[in-house]
């Protein structure tokens, strides 16, 4: 007891540490193997932008664009406006990790071009993840203060919203780099020697993907030991 109130320790906070962890080791490991093989010059000597041109041209995609963006590591397709934007550390640079990137993005668009399952159902799922995100834990803290169930149960629903979204994403990464591992061989970007040191890029960066969906459920599971926890009381 002190000043009126006690201290009790929650330990559902464990399930936020161990998330943390995951997520700092996952993106420290990307940040380690991104570092060595940007070391590493590929033997064709092409950039991240003039591989990325290749790729898209060798399954006609003339119209998809390749644009530089600012950033370290925040290459992404986008397919609003069919652009594979590629970050400085990618975009004229001549690596193993920046060919690498580059050809992962590609493989996105390669998706988007040809309806690709799983990116359309994420694509579809965005609206709900963006609102899921946004509202699910106000909504939670203020049905948890005021005892307020259906809060509760609105929260838990909308923080599953941005799981699933998360969870789809996986298969949707893990896809874009098997194509692009296959894109850098086809069209002799990279030799096989040089396409095992791309893959461990791309397999670290999937790594990120998996970290941040296992922190996402142990918060998930956190929500509903919380309110498990209010019913009780």
């Amino acid at each position: 007891m002190y000043g009126g109130f006690y201290y009790r320790f929650d330990p559902t906070y464990l399930l936020l540490v161990i998330g943390m962890l995951l997520s700092l080791a996952a993106s420290s490991r990307l940040k380690r193997t991104f570092a060595t093989y940007s070391r590493i010059r590929s033997s064709s000597g092409m950039t991240g932008a003039q591989a990325a041109r290749r790729i898209l041209n060798s399954r006609g995609l003339y119209d998809v664009q390749v644009f530089p963006v600012s950033g370290n590591l925040t290459d992404h397709y986008d397919p609003r406006t069919r652009r594979v934007c590629l970050s400085q550390a990618s975009y004229n640079q001549t690596s193993l990790a920046a060919v690498g990137v580059a050809a992962h993005e590609c493989g996105h668009a390669v998706q988007h071009a040809e309806n690709y399952g799983p990116l359309n159902l994420r694509s579809s799922l965005v609206p709900v993840a963006n609102l899921g995100s946004t509202l699910a834990w106000p909504l939670f803290l203020i049905g948890l203060i005021f005892s307020m169930r259906p809060l509760l149960t609105a929260g838990i629903v909308l923080f599953s919203a941005a799981v699933l979204f998360q969870l789809v994403t996986l298969p949707v990464e893990y896809n874009a780099s098997d194509r692009a591992l296959r894109l850098l061989t086809e069209t002799g970007i990279l030799g096989s020697d040089e396409v095992r040191g791309s893959r461990k890029v791309l397999s670290a960066a999937a790594l990120t993907y998996v970290a941040a969906l296992a922190g996402s459920v142990l918060q998930l599971l956190r929500l509903i030991i919380l309110a498990g926890g209010r019913n009780r009381d």
